[in-house]
């Protein structure tokens, strides 16, 4: 029984952007060759922390559960992590075979559990599903959030499966949006957050954009306190997660709409 190596190649196609995690293509609780079944999750994980703080407890595992407990990682911005290409612990016990750990990919998004979800995020999920589904000659029916296949469990929070498997249809036909009408700065890849990163040409870049949105904020290039209460009172706003750092989800809401 073969691993799944093919899962970052079929990520790639979202278009959205894609991280191989080391190690993946061998990590797994044994080869895993078939696949009948998607199960979104959400990862109930921190808050605060970045795109996604997850990653090590869905690589490496929790007290009394070992990693890896997903094969992709979702995080806030739509990027995708591709964590194992073997079986994982990600959904037992199953009410369906299909869905079981033997036979599914899971995909752990992250979510506290109580957040709005960013719209690029459900755009990537969306894609993301509907991509393994054309890979694997699936349907939109049988991706299934964990709550569905699972008694227990109450994720992927506030959203209506019959309505998420509606979008990962459309997808499939290519009737879904393009994978981002963003038009922004690329993401400089580092967090910009206090204590401050000084002469920073990406926090200048950011705070220059801010102050042209009408914020009351310094551009010095330092990522200061000034700076980090303009970032929490945007994030609020905004209705993203309020941890007073830019990471990708922040920097991208920066550029989408004036903000007064």
């Amino acid at each position: 029984m073969p691993y799944l190596t093919q899962l970052a190649e079929v990520a790639r196609r979202t278009g959205y952007p894609v991280t191989e995690i080391e190690g993946w293509k061998s990590r797994g609780h044994g080869e895993q060759a078939h696949v009948q079944g998607v199960v979104a999750h959400h990862t109930a994980g921190p808050k605060a922390g970045g795109d996604y703080p997850s990653l090590n407890t869905v690589k490496n595992g929790r007290p009394g559960l070992d990693g890896p407990l997903s094969h992709f990682g979702l995080g806030r911005s739509g990027h995708i992590y591709v964590i194992a290409a073997g079986r994982c612990w990600h959904n037992a016990p199953s009410t369906g075979l299909k869905w079981s750990n033997s036979y599914s990919i899971g995909i752990e998004a992250e979510n506290d559990g109580k957040q709005a979800w960013p719209k690029e995020q459900l755009d990537a999920y969306y894609k993301l599903c509907a991509e393994i589904c054309k890979e694997w000659n699936l349907s939109a029916s049988v991706v299934k959030g964990h709550k569905e296949v699972n008694t227990a469990k109450i994720d992927p929070h506030s959203l209506n499966m019959n309505d998420f498997r509606s979008e990962v249809a459309k997808e499939m036909t290519g009737a879904g949006h393009p994978a981002s009408s963003v038009k922004a700065p690329a993401w400089p890849g580092v967090y910009l957050k206090y204590p401050p990163t000084t002469n920073n040409s990406a926090v200048k870049t950011w705070q220059t954009k801010m102050k042209s949105r009408g914020w009351s904020i310094t551009v010095d290039g330092i990522y200061g306190p000034d700076s980090e209460k303009v970032c929490l009172q945007f994030q609020k706003e905004k209705g993203l997660p309020a941890d007073g750092i830019v990471g990708p989800v922040t920097w991208r809401a920066t550029w989408e709409e004036p903000v007064t």
